[in-house]
């Protein structure tokens, strides 16, 4: 049997993070067996769903790197109408769904009723049994088709994640599978898509539990056997409350995008928010598909965590390639007006600097002053730049001047300070922080012999003389 999982967004808003991770354990199940991870677009609601909503999740799932394997063919709610009639007219013949012409009224007393009572809601006045009579069929109403339900006995399955679920048929209805407009509802719909696709293996929100003996109820019905199931827990926001963005909470997948996180962190981060595999916390995709199982994955809640989130970026930041992190850090560097020069290169200056930050926009900034100089902050000013230092800054820079070309290197340079402090009678802070900011603008940067080597001598000097 070749595994088959699937991802089935709703495109009635944003990719958000809880998603992405469905889909990413989705993925790394198929993968870690060889099998296919494919995407569904459940777009049936047609008053909600737009081509913009469906865009945004195609993007998310690109920025993402979640390929699914039927790129080029995804499966899309809305094209298969002609076969959930097929499946329906299927149904109806074989005696497990039937017609039911209840008007809103008598619908609204149902539901009255069992709310009084703890009962389903439907009474099921149309469902036909033997020597049962039905109403009589009122004139000018079109039926909606509704499955029949076993009655008796319960819904068993054995959740991957949850364990050994039952519900016992009797609390459940004889769900709506066709509008009276002919339209299939989401359940139906769901088992259709689910059966046609060849789908071994459904992982999704535990909030779609009770919509599962519902499901497996119809495959039975379809004389199919049900795909396994395996329902996740939600994610919540750092205060334990269901994320939303209303709280303020950021959920939308593109959005972290524009926090500075890159996706093999984020994925990284929410294969974490979850599962286990010992005490490591820092892998790449590679590695968790060799060890994704969902036997560990937790069946408790998890909780959103951006200060992890944010460590495992810059870990992830310390291991990029410094080539393909300047493709990264190049656009957030022309949002401020900065267009890195050839020289210093922006790869070797982020091999200076990537291990001093946590995001793509703070690494932008440490990236900057390489390329123009900043303004010092006032407090700097204040602390370092005493009256001694602009003297002080024009005696070093023509020690600098006197380099020689192939001198002008980390090396070379750091072998003048030890003398010119000596000739100064000061310390290495009395040079160090006031040539940092005569030169960067700043009195935070790495070492500042290669801080000098890389932006260049010419560069370096008309800083320090301007």
């Amino acid at each position: 049997m070749t595994v088959k999982t699937r991802f089935a967004p709703s495109p009635t808003g944003y990719l958000h993070i809880g998603g992405v991770r469905t889909a990413l354990y989705s993925w790394a199940f198929a993968k870690h067996h060889g099998g296919e991870f494919l995407l569904r677009i459940e777009d049936t609601d047609l008053e909600r769903s737009t081509a913009e909503s469906v865009q945004i999740i195609l993007d998310g799932m690109k920025w993402v790197g979640l390929d699914a394997d039927n790129e080029h063919r995804i499966v899309y709610q809305t094209q298969n109408f002609p076969r959930y009639k097929e499946l329906i007219q299927k149904l109806l013949a074989d005696g497990h769904a039937y017609h039911c012409y209840c008007s809103k009224e008598e619908l609204a007393a149902m539901r009255e009723k069992a709310e009084r009572e703890g009962t389903a809601t439907y009474d099921r006045r149309w469902r036909p049994e033997p020597g049962k009579t039905l109403p009589e069929i009122p004139a000018g109403r079109e039926p909606v088709v509704r499955f029949k339900t076993p009655i008796d006995g319960v819904t068993i399955w054995n959740d991957l994640v949850k364990g050994e679920i039952s519900i016992p048929n009797s609390a459940l209805d004889d769900l709506i599978i066709a509008r009276a407009d002919g339209t299939p509802t989401y359940n139906f719909c769901v088992v259709a898509d689910d059966f046609d696709m060849g789908i071994t293996h459904v992982i999704r929100g535990d909030d779609h539990v009770n919509n599962t003996p519902k499901q497996i109820n119809i495959f039975k019905a379809l004389g199919v056997n049900p795909p396994q199931y395996a329902h996740l827990p939600m994610i919540l926001n750092e205060q334990g409350r269901k994320i939303s963005k209303r709280s303020g909470d950021t959920v939308a997948i593109t959005e972290f995008d524009s926090l500075g996180i890159l996706p093999e962190a984020m994925l990284n981060y929410l294969a974490r928010l979850g599962w286990a595999h010992g005490d490591d916390e820092f892998f790449t995709m590679r590695q968790f598909v060799e060890w994704f199982d969902l036997k560990d994955v937790s069946s408790s809640a998890s909780r959103m965590d951006m200060k992890k989130l944010y460590w495992i970026n810059g870990e992830h930041i310390k291991a990029a390639d410094n080539a393909a992190l300047a493709e990264l850090v190049r656009p957030r560097l022309e949002q401020q007006g900065i267009v890195p020069a050839e020289r210093p290169a922006l790869a070797d200056v982020l091999a200076l600097v990537k291990d001093r930050a946590q995001d793509l926009n703070a690494l932008a900034d440490e990236c900057a002053y390489f390329y123009r100089k900043a303004v010092p902050a006032e407090a700097d000013v204040a602390k370092h730049w005493d009256d001694e230092a602009p003297a002080r800054m024009q005696r070093f820079a023509a020690k600098l001047e006197a380099l020689p070309e192939g001198d002008w290197t980390a090396e070379g340079i750091h072998a003048l300070f030890k003398p010119f402090c000596d000739e100064e009678g000061i310390k290495m802070g009395k040079l160090g922080m006031p040539l940092r900011l005569a030169v960067c603008g700043t009195a935070k940067t790495p070492s500042v012999d290669a801080v000098l080597a890389l932006i260049g001598k010419e560069e370096v000097l008309r800083r320090m003389r301007g």
